[in-house]
């Protein structure tokens, strides 16, 4: 069954490793990415934007499908279905929808209108016992039409929020979403150590997981961060499996390609690269 992410992220936390968030587009990222946790022994957070949500169908749809997989799967390791940059109807919505967990990303609105939009949904997730994901500081880049300029959060806003009962807090530390550019300067570790001074024991969350060197992630995690998201990573070995799989031509004899020997390059890329980013997380045998 579908658990709040909160114990694994304090687990996390303590232990020093990371819990991978990997976003789902469609049923064939989602079963990667449980086979793999389930072989790795690793708990893992499967990560639904609002935009994949309508693409899936609905949150419905979503809960349906990861919960059957669960079962039929045999899948014994936690995991936690998650609103990823969830906009306050959007979490309300996947509250409804049998989500355990959800971020609403505040970030863009002043703190007061953040602190009051995330209090209303702190209150709902202690009730039913799901986990919250708060932010402060917009993430660069764009991800799924969520768009940041990469700002740094202020340490004094993290603490507004993280005081207000969240799981786990998101602060842009100019990280962004997507490929990093050739130029970008790297973490702000000066402000992840403020962050962490500030907020005490809260699970620190770190976006746009991808391209982000290796030694960077393991710092980021010394210093407090429990959970990493991965998805444009994951969006281009799939991408790359599939094109390289339609130009081999492999399966045109007249009757086209047949969907599930199409999308398989691709399924089994997503494996490989979830597995990857569970040992540089450190999760690996966590479950």
């Amino acid at each position: 069954m579908l658990v709040s992410a909160k114990d694994m992220l304090n687990k996390a936390r303590d232990g020093k490793y990371a819990v991978g968030q990997f976003n789902i587009n469609n049923l064939e990222w989602t079963k990667a990415i449980l086979l793999t946790a389930e072989e790795m022994k690793s708990p893992v957070i499967l990560g639904v934007s609002e935009g994949a949500g309508k693409y899936m169908c609905g949150y419905k749809t979503i809960v349906g499908m990861v919960n059957g997989m669960l079962d039929c799967l045999n899948i014994t390791v936690p995991v936690a279905l998650h609103l990823d940059h969830g906009s306050f109807e959007g979490a309300k919505a996947c509250i409804n929808a049998g989500f355990s967990s959800v971020m609403f990303d505040g970030s863009h609105y002043a703190i007061e209108e953040n602190i009051a939009k995330t209090t209303a949904l702190v209150n709902t997730c202690d009730v039913l016992g799901l986990s919250l994901e708060a932010e402060v500081g917009s993430i660069g880049g764009e991800e799924d039409g969520v768009v940041g300029m990469g700002e740094c959060a202020d340490p004094d806003e993290c603490k507004m929020i993280a005081d207000l009962g969240v799981t786990m807090l998101a602060a842009g530390i100019g990280n962004i979403h997507g490929k990093y550019p050739e130029n970008w300067p790297g973490l702000r570790f000066d402000v992840l150590e403020a962050i962490k001074a500030k907020t005490g024991d809260m699970p620190l969350v770190l976006h746009g997981g991808t391209g982000i060197p290796d030694d960077m992630i393991k710092k980021a995690i010394s210093l407090g961060v429990a959970k990493i998201n991965v998805n444009t990573e994951c969006q281009l070995v799939f991408q790359e499996a599939t094109r390289a799989y339609i130009e081999a031509g492999k399966d045109l004899q007249g009757k086209g390609f047949d969907p599930r020997k199409l999308l398989a390059p691709g399924f089994e890329a997503i494996k490989l690269k979830v597995k990857e980013k569970m040992e540089i997380f450190g999760s690996v045998g966590k479950a």
